[in-house]
């Protein structure tokens, strides 16, 4: 059982347009409301796959019970903390090529007991995940450190952590030494405080990430691959990608297959790579089916290729 902690989840609306012009009235051509926050798409994802998963969350007002409905009909466990705040929405427009335009709200605002709330509905509801899977950023009222406090109490108690978040979030959790972290490209960038240009420059941020604590990196490069740097070395593979409608919880789809296959090694990157591939392809916060993945299409490399440049620079 994958269990997930998104602190700060959201109903998602996915709106696919012609085209966006601001200022301008816009029909949709179809129109989604989907379970939102990375961990709920983890926890999704997982359940696509047809394994068992938990998801732990804050929930508030009539949005949030909404949210504990939808996620009821996908088959997902949902362990539901009641707060004073509305759980947020968010919307996104999508356009005929893949380019997302996405407005995401701020959420509540967590009280002292209901962050402390939270921390215990994971402790509580652990005993049986193979992991926790922390996801998202965090809401007003948690401090930066609250992934990190989790984290800790999730190794006393011999559960692994897996941790996709950024900023000051992730550098304070690092020093609880999880065992995987999942940036982006933007986010590594961020993390090591410089630009990277090729593979390479991505390879030497994950080096430094577990040298900050991270037992290993699982880094999404967009279009150009992953990246799994841990104390066996570092592995990288790829995937093509036919066309892209959307790229709303492809991070999330990845890192579910990561998971669901082991949380370590090739075979668990192949899977995450299969994972994000297949989610792009899809419309919405779509999650993949065991039917929508080609696991033959994924190329692992015998070694980084690390003088190749990024289609995306980060500068």
């Amino acid at each position: 059982m994958i269990l997930t902690v998104t602190p700060n989840p959201s109903l998602d609306r996915t709106y696919e347009v012609p085209g966006l012009a601001r200022g301008a009235v816009l029909r949709a051509g179809t129109e989604r409301i989907d379970p939102g926050g990375k961990g709920v798409n983890v926890s999704r994802a997982v359940a696509a796959a047809g394994h068992r998963t938990l998801a732990v969350l804050p929930l508030g007002g009539p949005a949030g019970a909404a949210l504990a409905g939808l996620l009821g009909t996908e088959g997902i466990e949902v362990a539901g903390v009641p707060v004073a705040g509305q759980t947020r929405s968010n919307v996104s427009v999508v356009e005929p090529d893949g380019t997302l335009t996405k407005i995401n709200a701020a959420g509540p605002e967590l009280s002292p007991a209901e962050s402390e709330a939270l921390l215990e509905a994971v402790r509580s509801h652990s005993a049986d995940a193979a992991w926790i899977a922390c996801c998202g950023s965090l809401p007003r009222g948690l401090a930066p450190e609250w992934y990190a406090e989790l984290v800790a109490r999730a190794h006393r108690a011999g559960t692994r952590v897996a941790l996709d978040t950024s900023g000051p979030s992730l550098t304070a959790a690092l020093r609880a030494r999880p065992d995987v972290v999942k940036p982006n490209a933007e986010e590594l960038s961020q993390a090591v405080g410089r630009p990277l240009a090729t593979v390479g420059d991505a390879l030497k941020a994950a080096e430094e990430l577990r040298s900050l604590g991270a037992r290993a990196v699982l880094a999404s490069l967009g279009a150009d691959g992953q990246l799994l740097v841990d104390a066996s070395g570092a592995h990288f593979a790829t995937a093509p990608v036919t066309s892209v409608r959307s790229n709303v919880g492809a991070g999330d789809a990845s890192l579910a297959g990561f998971l669901t296959v082991g949380g370590r090694g090739a075979d668990a990157l192949a899977s995450a790579v299969a994972h994000g591939a297949a989610a792009v392809q899809l419309p919405g916060s779509l999650m993949p089916t065991p039917s929508d993945l080609v696991p033959s299409a994924v190329t692992v490399f015998a070694s980084v290729p690390v003088d190749r440049p990024l289609t995306e620079p980060v500068p």
